[in-house]
Order: structure tokens, then sequence, then C-alpha cells
């Protein structure tokens, strides 16, 4: 599977959860820590982007989404291997 296809399969999978299980998803894969850092991020982004509104409020959604995505690749796809000797 590409990075591409992991990609839509997640956002597709994401999209059919309920509410429950998308925050039963997040409390089993991201710190505290980092919600609240996507959420001031976001601020900081919007604010100095001139963003308000509804596109201002996706931002720390998608820092999220793109968090959970990298966090699937790490547990599903294969290390590449190293270059150093063993």
């Amino acid at each position: 599977m590409t990075h591409s296809e992991m990609a839509w399969e997640f956002a597709g999978l994401f999209h059919d959860l309920k509410i429950e299980e998308i925050n039963e998803v997040l409390a089993k894969n991201v710190p505290i820590g980092m919600l609240e850092f996507f959420d001031s991020y976001g601020a900081d982004v919007a604010s100095a982007e001139g963003l308000d509104g509804d596109t201002a409020k996706r931002i720390p959604n998608m820092l999220l989404l793109g968090y959970l995505l990298r966090v699937l690749e790490e547990r599903l796809l294969p290390e590449e291997p190293s270059d150093l000797p063993s």
C-alpha cells in the first residue's frame, strides 16, 4: 500500500466514525499535550495568515489528522533498511 492509498483509506475510515469513536481514537493515540499544541499552533497560524471563522477552526483538525496518519504509517509500513552495517 502506498502512502497516498493509506491516506485515502484513513480518510474514509475516519469519516465513517461516530464522535464517541473519534474521541476513543484520540484518547488512545494522541497525548493531551499534542492536542493542546495543535490548538495553540493552529490559532497562531490563523492569526498570522489573517484567517478566521471556519477556516481558522479547521487548522488544528488538519494538524491532528496529519499526526494520526503519521502514527498509522509508523505502525503499518515496514521500516526502510538502514545503510549502516549491522
